[in-house]
């Protein structure tokens, strides 16, 4: 398909690119040119989160809106950008330069044409460097989770490089404050049952001179932790079954031997484990009732994320 097809399926839609940054001054400039090119009529924001560089001055001087959000974090930056920015499609990538803009294009016609409410560029890496052995590890794990518990049918539920309809970004409820952002957008869309779809794309290592700020270990424990959160949001009664069977297996094993001495005697001497296995049992039954309880509120959360979802206006166009 040619370059004017694929711009023609979403003229005069407003487009807006947005690209957090933190102390990428070194690759600025280039990410913005190269969406610039790319995407001629589209609004380009670079959003400074207190970087300690000449990042903002870069971003300005190659032609970028530059704003700024002072709470630190890249969900923080994402949120801001949602609520600040009005357009009909967001094009949403990093400010390091490892992603092909080139590519934008086919994304968001790919996102009208299909009436989509999210385009998400699986990474392909084009070198060796792109990614380190812990992060091919942690990618692997955290989208089986996603695959086993929210149905996610995503291979990269970590692309930092997505296109979203005005729907999506203006119902999306941000909660997030750092690289959990991804976690939480593919989470949204799951949950509400939106229609989206991956696209593999090349995904390059850092140019020389810029460093990634993401901490394997720090980073992995908060999207771990972000994950069971959502889960015990998003299925509650999953969430506290597993808990209480947990807690049931633990209380059976303290009273075993008690019980056993009761079989065979018909005393129980030790009272203050048989108190111990009783109280277990009661918080296994306590988190049964609490699952059943808010799962109830689970689905009236989402069924109002769901109408505010709809009164979105829908994307239009060719």
């Amino acid at each position: 398909m040619s370059y004017e097809t694929i711009t023609h399926s979403f003229a005069g839609l407003r487009v807006a690119v947005i690209l957090p940054c933190y102390n990428e001054a070194t690759t600025i400039a280039s990410v913005v040119q190269s969406f610039r090119a790319a995407l001629p009529e589209a609004k380009i924001y670079a959003f400074d989160n207190n970087s300690s560089d000449t990042t903002a001055a870069a971003a300005h001087a190659a032609g970028a809106i530059v704003r700024h959000e002072h709470r630190q974090g890249k969900g923080n930056v994402v949120r801001r950008a949602f609520a600040d920015v009005e357009a009909d499609v967001y094009v949403l990538a990093d400010g390091d330069g490892t992603y092909d803009a080139s590519q934008a294009p086919d994304l968001v016609a790919r996102l009208v044409r299909r009436r989509l409410d999210m385009v998400v560029a699986a990474r392909t890496p084009t070198e060796v460097a792109a990614y380190r052995p812990l992060h091919v590890f942690g990618n692997r794990m955290f989208n089986w989770l996603a695959r086993a518990f929210f149905g996610s049918r995503l291979k990269d539920i970590f692309s930092g490089y997505r296109v979203f309809s005005r729907r999506f970004a203006k119902s999306f409820p941000k909660t997030s404050a750092g690289f959990e952002i991804e976690t939480d957008l593919t989470i949204h869309a799951l949950e509400l049952r939106l229609p989206i779809e991956e696209v593999a794309l090349p995904y390059g290592s850092r140019p020389d001179g810029s460093k990634s700020k993401l901490n394997t270990v720090r980073d992995g424990g908060k999207i771990l932790f972000r994950f069971l959160v959502l889960l015990k949001e998003v299925h509650p009664f999953s969430f506290f079954t597993a808990v209480a069977v947990m807690l049931a297996l633990i209380s059976l094993g303290v009273a075993s031997p008690v019980v056993t001495e009761w079989l065979r005697t018909g005393l129980v001497p030790r009272l203050p484990t048989a108190v111990l296995a009783t109280g277990i049992m009661l918080l296994a039954g306590i988190s049964l009732c609490s699952g059943m309880i808010l799962d109830s509120v689970s689905r009236s959360r989402r069924e109002i994320k769901q109408l505010f979802y709809l009164a979105q206006p829908p994307l239009r166009g060719d």
